[in-house]
C-alpha cells in the first residue's frame, strides 16, 4: 500500500486468523494488507467474508459483466485496491483483460459491445449519489439480461460499492496484485495501465 490506512492493522492472530491467512495465501499468494484493519472487528470481516462468498454462487448474470461492473465503481469511487484486485481476479478467473484493462476508460474505448457499455454506465449510474439511473437503461438492460440476471447485477453493484467506499473510507490502497496480469492502476484509479515489467 503506498499510503498508511486510516486505522491501524490490527495483528492476525488465533485459530480463525491462521484459517484466514492460509485462505488468502491460497487465494492470493499472500495475506492482504487490508484483512489487519478488517481484524479490528472480527465480526465486520466475518460478515464482508461471507457475503462476498455467497455471492460467488450467483449465476444469473454474466460473470464478465459483473466483474466490469466492479471495476467501473471502483473506478468512479477511486478505490485503487478494488480495481487492483479486480484485475487480478479478472486475470485468475480467465476473463477478458483486454476488456478489463479499459473499464476506466470505457467512454472513450471501442472494445466493448453495447451491453457492456449499458452495465458499465448502470453501475455508474448507482454509484452517482444521488443515484442516476434512468428507466431507459433499466429497460434496455432488462429486455437484454431478464429479470433475474438484472436483480443480480443491481445487487452486485450494491456490494462493489459497499466493498469500494469502505476501503476508500478506512484509506486502504492498491497492494499490486495486479502486477501479476500486466495492469497496475494509476494511483487516482481513474486509469488502467500496462505494468512497467
Amino acid at each position: 500500500m503506498a499510503n498508511d490506512t486510516r486505522i491501524p492493522k490490527a495483528e492476525i492472530t488465533g485459530i480463525y486468523g491462521a484459517m484466514v491467512k492460509r485462505f488468502s495465501r491460497k487465494l492470493l499468494g499472500e495475506v492482504p494488507e487490508p484483512l489487519g484493519v478488517y481484524w479490528q472487528n472480527r465480526r465486520v470481516l466475518s460478515f464482508f467474508l461471507g457475503l462476498g462468498q455467497k455471492s460467488k454462487k450467483w449465476r444469473a448474470c454474466d460473470e464478465n459483466l459483473k466483474s466490469f461492473a466492479h471495476m467501473a465503481v471502483a473506478s468512479a469511487v477511486g478505490c485503487s485496491w478494488c480495481l487492483d484486485f479486480g484485475y487480478f481476479m479478472a486475470h485468475n478467473e480467465g476473463l477478458d483483460l483486454a476488456k478489463a484493462r479499459e473499464v476506466p476508460r470505457w467512454r472513450e474505448s471501442d472494445v466493448f459491445t453495447q451491453l457492456e457499455r449499458d452495465v458499465l454506465e448502470y453501475a455508474e449510474a448507482m454509484t452517482n449519489t444521488p443515484p442516476t439511473v434512468t428507466d431507459e437503461l433499466s429497460a434496455r438492460l432488462l429486455s437484454a439480461l431478464g429479470a433475474p440476471a438484472l436483480v443480480e447485477l443491481t445487487s452486485f453493484i450494491a456490494l462493489a460499492n459497499l466493498y469500494a467506499r469502505t476501503n476508500t473510507a478506512l484509506g486502504i490502497e492498491s497492494q499490486e496484485f495486479a502486477a501479476s496480469c500486466g495492469l497496475r492502476p494509476l494511483p487516482d484509479a481513474n486509469r488502467a495501465v500496462p505494468s512497467a515489467s
